[in-house]
């Protein structure tokens, strides 16, 4: 087979086999996905409402918290729905290019919200050190071409995933044990040498998230050094209060990629592979998910405007930087 052209070793579709291993669980298994998924969209499209209605959120850290917001809902809508349907309904068939498809855009979001992240990283760092001039520097001009930059390097840097995915010869069979078409999971379906593949998304988890990381490390690095150098302790603490719900969003959107990024890359015969998969599927689905819990309860201004949507009584706003 692998002596025929090209075009007879590209499959017309791919099948996703859902969990390797726990088949029979499928039906228990979606239920936590399921109920996890109608709370980030509910809660994300409530916070897009409430930001886009509510002057007192109209200031940089609320605009970037809207962006990572319709993100995160974005990203888990692209993958959840397909995935409840092969547990419910065992439709595991994906064409080919919406399996390529899907891959760009788990890819180009994922590096989008690690993106936001990095930029509301910058937003704390203005706001803390240097707050007089906090509204002068992220105006609504910087804060659309810093948002535009973000998802323009997502698409860029992931849009050659496809183009080597898609030259890959598929001699193999079209099997894929995941519940969505990740990048080398497609790949290694391939009868073809997928090295580069493997190459180029170690360059782009470099150039993503080695330099977000490493923007988000400067920039508390720096907001500490402000906060300590403050006199007052309740100076001290109200400052850094303001970047408690930011610090939680790093540790649940990173935490489960870096054990997915390592886990895929060096720990492939150590780790079962249901593991791989179901960390992977909560690495999509966790930070939309806790996003909008962790700011609602964290932040007194979103506090306040859910209760005035929900009591529809008259809220007054306090301003925090």
């Amino acid at each position: 087979m692998c002596g025929e052209n090209s075009s007879s070793l590209t499959p017309g579709f791919f099948i996703l086999n859902g969990i390797p291993g726990l088949e029979a669980a499928h039906t228990w298994i979606s239920l936590p996905f399921c109920f996890m998924y109608v709370i980030a969209v509910v809660g994300n499209c409530g916070l897009i409402y409430l930001i886009s209605h509510e002057d007192a959120l109209h200031r940089p850290m609320y605009y970037f918290l809207a962006l990572l917001s319709f993100t995160d809902v974005t990203l888990c809508t692209t993958t959840v729905p397909n995935m409840l349907c092969i547990f419910w309904f065992n439709l595991k068939e994906i064409d080919f290019d919406a399996c390529l498809t899907q891959m760009f855009f788990v890819h180009m979001l994922t590096g989008m919200e690690s993106g936001v992240l990095m930029l509301m990283a910058l937003d704390r760092y203005v706001a803390i050190c240097y707050p007089l001039r906090y509204s002068i520097i992220l105006t609504n001009p910087v804060i659309a071409k810093t948002g535009l930059a973000t998802f323009l390097r997502g698409v860029l840097l992931i849009i050659p995933f496809t183009f080597l995915t898609k030259r890959l010869p598929y001699c193999r069979g079209n099997f894929i044990p995941h519940t969505y078409c990740d990048h080398m999971s497609v790949a290694k379906v391939s009868c073809g040498n997928f090295e580069v593949n493997a190459v180029y998304g170690l360059m782009v988890a470099l150039l993503i998230g080695v330099f977000d990381i490493c923007c988000i490390s400067v920039s508390y690095t720096m907001i500490l050094r402000a906060v300590v150098s403050l006199s007052s302790a309740d100076a001290r603490h109200k400052a850094f209060s303001t970047c408690t719900s930011h610090i939680c969003a790093i540790v649940i959107t990173y935490v489960p990629a870096f054990f997915t990024f390592f886990a895929h890359r060096f720990g492939g015969h150590n780790i079962p592979h249901h593991i791989h998969i179901i960390v992977a599927n909560l690495y999509l689905l966790l930070p939309p998910t806790m996003n909008p819990i962790v700011y609602g309860v964290k932040t007194k201004q979103i506090r306040e405007g859910v209760f005035k949507f929900l009591l529809g009584d008259k809220v007054v706003f306090t301003q925090d930087k």
